[in-house]
């Protein structure tokens, strides 16, 4: 089980433009990230799972936990210590049958009900967003902001990760509005420096001069 969810770095391989992301994981943990999602949504099974495999071996070294965007049968390939759900994918419940026992499952929730429903089904932790407007990934959901990360944080017993349009300047007021960490992907995979983005990030999630 996670327990410091409070920088969460989504790895997106299709917004790496084709970098290697190896080198970027490993500095954003440097810099403070705690987990590492890997999203590919464009790969075949065999690139993704070699993407996987490859982070994971990097991940292992580190001690920070690989989860997989979307994939069951992937996260079961890299030996993923939990794989990230939406709403349009395998019911939470579902996936738990086939992953091995203490894998992390997390779900995606734009509403408390959504949120409690997927609580009810097992899930680890939610990701509730989109929390402010962002660019990196293609969404027709409303965007909740703080007040909505707040009422799905007080809906549910489980963590809470905020994601969407989250940046420096922003992370603070999330904090505040009682999530247990923010999850980000151009914040890191975007800046120059990957570790410098993710130590920053982290100071201001944490409310710390940075």
């Amino acid at each position: 089980m996670i327990t410091d969810y409070s920088l969460y770095f989504v790895a997106d391989a299709d917004f790496a433009a084709g970098r290697d992301l190896a080198p970027i994981i490993e500095a954003a943990v440097r810099g403070g990230v705690t987990v590492i999602q890997i999203r590919a949504k464009n790969r075949s099974f065999k690139d993704f799972v070699d993407l996987g495999r490859r982070a994971a071996a990097v991940l292992k070294k580190l001690g920070v936990p690989l989860l997989i965007n979307d994939r069951v049968d992937v996260a079961l390939a890299c030996r993923a210590e939990g794989v990230h759900l939406g709403q349009e994918d395998v019911p939470p419940a579902l996936a738990r049958r086939a992953l091995a026992e203490g894998t992390v499952i997390g779900v995606s929730a734009n509403t408390p009900e959504e949120a409690h429903e997927a609580e009810r089904q097992g899930a680890d932790y939610i990701g509730a967003g989109p929390v402010f407007a962002t660019a990196s990934k293609a969404t027709d959901l409303p965007i909740i902001g703080p007040e909505g990360v707040r009422r799905i944080k007080a809906a549910i017993r489980i963590p809470v990760v905020a994601i969407g349009g989250i940046t420096e300047g922003n992370a603070r007021e999330l904090r505040a509005a009682g999530a247990d960490g923010i999850a980000v992907i151009s914040a890191i995979l975007g800046a120059a420096d990957p570790e410098t983005a993710a130590r920053r990030l982290k100071s201001s999630f944490q409310g710390l001069a940075p």
